[in-house]
């Protein structure tokens, strides 16, 4: 039987697979260094669709198709559909909802939404409520940027600490057997906020989350850094994750296996990326593709996924409130 673990943790037991995994993605991330390990890459934003939520659209039932196959799974044998997205009512997911025709679970913890939807997922598994769940995620730079900032065509200069949302989906199967890495613990996050206003800084926003939430996740479940063999956040990019080693060093904490899918997924000296990338999609290609790649050929045994979000809108930046953002963990294990 599952346990909690403290006010934030649970040990999951039986402790679900991640028995499949399915990536796409866009124009930028087939030009970058984990282009090899997506399942397809699309060479134009517009991916044959008339509109960039369109093609975001077509990139997450996409993906969600392929995780089918490679789980060797029919549609009617998904108990739950999870997820969510950046647009505005989660339309992409909702959408994709529609055309799978899953029970469908909506979900929204900005960048952070794989994780949270992982650790869904996970719970109804484990708690013998659901047989497979599938856990979905998608953006697109187009479509954000238009909600978040500017049209592309508008041609705003940005800053050198902004980053450059992903454009891509990922879907994750969640089984109560098969093979495949298990989902052994998560740690559920709190919303913090430190008082960051600028839409733009969202790395430097995020970093304090996942410090916190990394915290937690070691201090209830007594375990340290060593314990895995690597400690991936979600999209912090350059600037935020310098922001978040350094709260961590200021804890007492060491992370010297430590990485962050905004700073792996852009080949940040040759693509015009800023200090990365971002966006719920950032950490869905990354860790869903090269990653649990990796973690099937044995390469990592104990890997944390820590997944930040910033959970602001383009109506509380124009009031003048602050940025309040959380950060989900998840522990995946051989």
């Amino acid at each position: 039987m599952s346990q909690r673990v403290g006010t934030q943790s649970v040990l999951l037991d039986p402790p679900p697979y991640l028995s499949a995994t399915a990536t796409v993605g866009g124009p930028m991330e087939g030009q970058g260094p984990l282009a090899g390990d997506m399942d397809r890459i699309y060479n134009r934003l517009l991916a044959g669709e008339k509109s960039f939520e369109a093609a975001e659209l077509k990139m997450l039932e996409e993906c969600c198709l392929l995780a089918l196959g490679k789980g060797n799974l029919n549609v009617d044998e998904i108990d739950y559909f999870i997820a969510g997205d950046l647009l505005n009512q989660t339309i992409s997911s909702g959408f994709s909802a529609l055309k799978l025709s899953i029970p469908y679970l909506g979900v929204y913890g900005a960048c952070s939404t794989l994780n949270l939807a992982l650790s869904l997922g996970a719970l109804l598994v484990a708690g013998g409520v659901a047989q497979h769940v599938m856990a979905a995620t998608s953006s697109h730079n187009s479509s954000a940027e238009r909600q978040y900032r500017y049209p592309t065509e508008y041609g705003f200069k940005r800053p050198p600490h902004a980053q450059w949302t992903v454009t891509g989906a990922g879907a994750g199967i969640i089984s109560r057997e098969g093979g495949g890495p298990k989902i052994t613990a998560i740690t559920t996050g709190k919303v913090v906020d430190l008082g960051v206003k600028d839409p733009l800084a969202l790395g430097a926003a995020m970093a304090p989350a996942a410090a916190s939430t990394l915290i937690s996740h070691f201090q209830e479940l007594e375990r340290d850094p060593s314990y895995y063999d690597l400690i991936l956040t979600g999209d912090l990019g350059q600037v935020g994750r310098q922001v978040y080693q350094e709260i961590m060093v200021r804890e007492g904490y060491s992370l010297p296996r430590y990485h962050d899918c905004g700073t792996m997924i852009y080949n940040l000296e040759r693509q015009p990326v800023d200090a990365g990338g971002s966006g719920c999609a950032c950490i869905a290609v990354v860790a869903l593709g090269h990653i649990y790649q990796r973690i099937r050929r044995g390469e990592f045994n104990r890997v944390l996924l820590v997944a930040t979000g910033a959970l602001h809108s383009p109506t509380t930046c124009l009031q003048g409130n602050s940025i309040p953002v959380i950060a989900h963990a998840l522990a995946l294990e051989n």
